[in-house]
Order: C-alpha cells, then structure tokens, then sequence
C-alpha cells in the first residue's frame, strides 16, 4: 500500500486584476499570490478558457469516429475526436451529445463518463469533460457551424492507436480521451452505471450558434 500523501497547503489569491477579456473565448487574470512559506507572487497569470466536452464514439462496428481537416491551433490537418464547447447552462452530458451530433450527424445510445479535467495544472485553461459513447448511428448531415472544414473518418481502435503513434493525431485532449477510455483505468460502467436511449432525444435539442473554432 502507497504511503499516505502528506496534506497540501494551497495559495491564497490576494488580488486579481483582468488585463484581458474576450467572452466566452478567452480571459487572462494577473494575481498576486501568497504561498504556503509566506512569499508573494505579484504576477502569476491565470487563464480563463470555456469549458468543453470531447468524445470517443464508437459506431456498431466499434469502428471510432474522427474529424479529419485544419486545426489552427496546431497549425496542420490532424484527426480529432467530436466535440465543442459547453453553452451557459448547459448539462456537459447534453453539449456532448449535441456536439456529436452537429460535428458527425451520429446519435448514441450508450454514455459513459470517462472524467472531468483541467487542461493546464498552472493557468488553468477551463475544463474538458471526456465521455466515451456506443452504438452510435448516423443519424443526419453532419451541421457544426464551426470555422473548421472537416470530414467523418473511422477507424479500428487498432487503426486509432497508430494513428496516434504516426503522429496523426496532434491535439493531446484526442490523444488522451483516447487512451482513457481503452484504459484499465477507466471508469467501470457497473460501478457509474450509463445514459442510455434518452440520449437520443436529448442530443437533437440544437443551440443557435456563431461559427466559432474547436478548443480541442
């Protein structure tokens, strides 16, 4: 049994000043900062970033569903997982579902909660909920309204996984939803239970939306 980890002591924000804001795409906050020894930081900059939901859907062949096109962020084509931001007020099982659906035109009928997670252990960044989905089907026109031009590509958990060792795949959020829900870390369905057919209904419910880019 691993020793038992010693109590942390967190920092305490004194002050924080918005020096930037671009709702809903990005803040940037500078803090001061006392830390656990009693030194001030007076410049530490936190970033503010919407929060948003990724997922690895399989269809009923277990074949996994990638976007194929142009990411800015990374600067290339890559293949990334279906997903997008989670609109205010929004159920993140919900925005998963409606993303899939608007990226792919794919409805599933198994949901599985893979975890929740800050992108960046430093500044913060938002929040990415992954979630694994089966049994999905086509269901219509694929209808993101995002910047990016992408197409549907699927591929064996097998093809996936070299897909990712080639360096295919260039976003680290794909990558690891990835892994996770291959993993023998996942989270066990008996334990967590799934969403099953009203994910159905719940993921046409569509949101009027400006064209906006994948944080992903």
């Amino acid at each position: 049994m691993p020793p038992e980890a010693p109590k942390q002591r967190t920092w305490k924000v004194l002050e924080s000043r918005r020096v930037y804001s671009a709702p809903p795409w990005c803040e940037i906050d500078v803090q001061r900062i006392r830390l656990p020894d009693g030194r001030i930081v007076h410049d530490y900059h936190w970033l503010k970033l919407p929060r948003y939901a990724l997922v690895v859907c399989l269809d009923r062949q277990d074949r996994i569903l990638f976007l194929e096109g142009y990411r800015h962020g990374c600067r290339c084509s890559t293949l990334s997982l279906p997903g997008g931001l989670v609109n205010a007020r929004e159920r993140v099982l919900v925005a998963a579902q409606r993303e899939l659906l608007e990226e792919t035109g794919y409805v599933a009928t198994d949901w599985q909660r893979l975890g929740a997670f800050t992108p960046h252990s430093n500044s913060g960044a938002g929040r990415a909920y992954l979630f694994l989905a089966r049994n999905a089907e086509r269901q219509a026109a694929a209808k993101s309204g995002d910047l990016e031009e992408t197409r549907v590509v699927r591929l064996t958990p097998a093809q996936a996984f070299r897909a990712v060792r080639d360096g295919q795949v260039a976003t680290l959020s794909s990558a690891a939803a990835l892994a996770l829900a291959f993993s023998p870390a996942a989270p066990d369905r008996r334990k967590q239970g799934s969403h099953h057919e009203s994910a159905r209904t719940s993921a046409r419910t569509r949101s009027t939306k400006a064209p906006r880019p994948k944080p992903t």
